[in-house]
């Protein structure tokens, strides 16, 4: 059988690398290399939440440390990434753009309308093609009764979304991030490939793009990429690139496979940095709990989702990471009006720290306070008070 053996420790640091997590600026600075970490991710989770720097902003940041945000606007512009929703709303290259069409058909398959609505979406399609890019409200308030909660649309915010998940409109964002729905050949270059994949095609792109971004990853985490796409062949066509060489299978002492990697790593030399990362809830590394409990012995859940009285952490806690080893977790808002990163609640892991890692952590506090325009860095509490003085002291 096409398999290896590999350690924890080993593969963790595939994963780290896959990630862009084995240093800082793996992919290296500026605009260009906003666009290679993308086209290697092929994803970057989007995410509203503003408590700190949004999700995709603060995902890029971390692997690429000079980020400016108005660069992924400029890549959008340029063509060369695009937005869409596959297993979660993200960025993805514009090269990658036919392998969303499989998603939209699925979308458009499972909406089941009345004439009046697929009139009301025609009406918008025609508005947008006559009057160009266009947003809610740019749109009459044509709700019938008062708004019921959050998700109680109204059907012209109901017919955009449709029509942008079916693939008839695509989005770009204002300055004050809310969505510009635009016909889609006002965003796709004209030599795009748009030939739709076949199954085959489709879920092995899926997978490719899984290991290359995971690095080690279980077969359902596939499949969860391709959600969406009902009947897909991720499975199937992961058998058969194992008999093809083209993954390897991963036996990890304690850890319950099949679990796989492209055969890449099976011989790459891997060294990490030892740099520390504050990351996203949203971050790729961060997306499936088991995978931080199995590879990392790391508990995390974002907890904004969780009611306040159970919350152990904080509302919006971020995973602290340094070289292989996930140290702390901050419940942090920046406060934009005082020009204050405020951390509620600084609660360090059962981990041992060096001086150079917490001086590391020192570093990347700093640099994540100007990243999110904050002049100061307010800790009120914590559960390690030696750790918390060596940190205020490297402050200072």
């Amino acid at each position: 059988m096409n398999q290896i053996s590999l350690t924890k420790a080993e593969a963790r640091k595939i994963i780290l690398h896959a990630a862009g997590l084995a240093k800082r600026a793996q992919f290296g600075k500026g605009r260009e290399a906003v666009y290679k970490l993308i086209d290697h991710l092929g994803y970057v989770q989007l995410d509203t939440n503003y408590v700190v720097e949004r999700a995709h902003h603060h995902a890029i940041y971390a692997r690429v440390p000079d980020y400016k945000p108005e660069w992924l606007e400029e890549l959008q512009h340029d063509g060369r990434v695009f937005e869409y929703f596959t297993c979660d709303a993200g960025y993805m290259p514009m090269h990658d753009y036919r392998f969303s069409l499989p998603i939209k058909e699925s979308f458009a398959k499972r909406y089941h309308m009345e004439q009046p609505e697929i009139n009301l979406m025609n009406q918008v399609l025609d508005r947008v093609g006559r009057d160009g890019p266009l947003g809610v409200k740019d749109f009459d308030n044509d709700r019938q009764v008062a708004s019921s909660g959050w998700w109680d649309w109204r059907p012209s915010k109901v017919a955009l979304e449709r029509l942008y998940m079916t693939g008839q409109l695509m989005v770009t964002r204002k300055k004050d991030f809310h969505k510009l729905y635009d016909l889609p050949r006002n965003i796709i270059p004209v030599d795009t490939d748009s030939n739709k994949p076949t199954p085959e095609e489709f879920a092995r792109h899926v997978i490719r793009r899984c290991l290359q971004s995971m690095g080690i990853a279980y077969a359902k985490e596939m499949a969860w990429r391709a959600r969406y796409v009902k009947d897909n062949l991720v499975k199937k066509e992961m058998e058969k690139m194992v008999a093809e060489k083209e993954l390897l299978q991963v036996a990890i002492e304690g850890l319950k496979g099949p679990l796989y990697m492209l055969p890449a790593y099976k011989s790459k030399k891997i060294t990490l940095a030892g740099d520390a990362f504050i990351l996203s809830p949203f971050d790729s590394v961060n997306v499936f709990r088991h995978r931080l409990k199995d590879f990392f012995d790391f508990d995390y859940q974002i907890e904004c989702f969780v009611p306040a009285p159970k919350r152990k952490y904080g509302y919006f806690s971020l995973p602290v990471l340094i070289g292989d080893t996930f140290v702390a977790r901050m419940d942090a808002k920046a406060d934009r009006k005082q020009n204050e990163l405020l951390i509620h609640n600084l609660h360090f892991e059962s981990v041992k720290l060096t001086k150079d890692m917490i001086e590391n952590f020192v570093d990347a506090l700093k640099a994540f306070a100007k990243f999110n325009q904050c002049h100061e860095i307010v800790i009120k509490k914590s559960n390690n008070k030696a750790y918390l003085k060596a940190i205020k002291d490297g402050l200072i």
